[in-house]
């Protein structure tokens, strides 16, 4: 028999050269808790305890994918995302931690705000797996939650993650660099994005296990336009937020200061760039 102190051995020895040791660590302590469904609490103190051999033979066919690169959520088929389970597929980006932060700062910019007797309404732009705009509807449960992608299999994806996670989220297919949508009311006074805005440039410093699992679609941007996305939706906010409504983009950190000299020609006031947990200009707020 096999202890969890072995596993973690193999995983060390087995991932070398495709993650770092404190990412294999992370890795392998999330295998255990799905496979075993012991807690990583339990499974840090008891490291000689034996795993079974069903879990082990689970366990090792999960290390053979993973030696390939391809990512642990897409094996799990599953992650968590502001304290809420997300199924995830390669139809869907896997939700960051920089994302959760811009999920927070929506939230609190809606609790400082006194009730009006008007539901809000919020249109996520490019949702995938459905992660913001899920997060949203069930922290700020007064709102309207409308999301669009332009992948059909995404949205299909997304709608699970709503039942699971028991929110009423409008999920429509559509591309906002052509967009036909028009819903019952057009003004929102939320509009929030994390578009495609990986460069070709940035390709060369990512991980394969991004650039050869994830969605293309979702990820990059033509070299010559790396704002494109930015544009066609600050244009669409433009039209379609309310005055005093506030616009929320994830952001390239390579292009901080052209995203907000982009907003501020578009009008936008009271733009406000912020840095994510690591130091990294990573989103950014404007109003209309």
């Amino acid at each position: 028999m096999k202890t969890i102190k072995d596993v973690f051995l193999e995983f060390q020895q087995g991932l070398t050269g495709v993650y770092d040791s404190r990412e294999t660590e992370a890795i392998t302590l999330l295998v255990l808790e799905e496979i075993t469904g012991m807690s990583r609490a339990k499974l840090k103190a008891f490291p000689e305890d034996e795993v079974n051999g069903e879990a082990i033979e689970k366990i090792s066919g999960i290390l053979e994918e993973l030696k390939t690169g391809r990512p642990v959520q897409y094996i799990l088929g599953s992650t968590e995302f502001y304290g809420l389970n997300f199924l995830v597929n390669p139809a869907t980006l896997i939700p960051r931690p920089e994302t959760e932060e811009l999920v927070e700062w929506i939230i609190e910019s809606q609790k400082l705000k006194v009730k009006s007797q008007k539901l809000i309404s919020i249109l996520d732009i490019g949702t995938g797996s459905g992660c913001i705009a899920i997060s949203l509807k069930k922290n700020l449960p007064d709102t309207d939650v409308t999301a669009i992608d332009i992948s059909a299999d995404a949205l299909h994806t997304a709608r699970q993650n709503a039942v699971i996670n028991e929110v009423k989220v409008e999920f429509i297919l559509d591309d906002i660099l052509n967009t036909k949508f028009e819903i019952e009311y057009s003004n929102f006074e939320i509009i929030v994005s994390n578009p495609p805005y990986v460069t070709l440039q940035d390709k060369l410093m990512m991980h394969q296990n991004v650039t050869g699992f994830e969605p293309h679609s979702a990820l990059f941007v033509p070299e010559n336009a790396p704002l494109i996305f930015y544009k066609a939706i600050a244009d669409y906010a433009n039209e379609h937020l309310s005055p005093g409504g506030i616009l929320f983009f994830e952001i390239n950190e390579n292009f901080g200061k052209e995203t907000v000299e982009l907003l501020t020609d578009k009008g936008f006031i009271n733009i406000e760039l912020r840095q994510d947990m690591s130091g990294r200009d990573r989103m950014v707020k404007a109003m209309r």
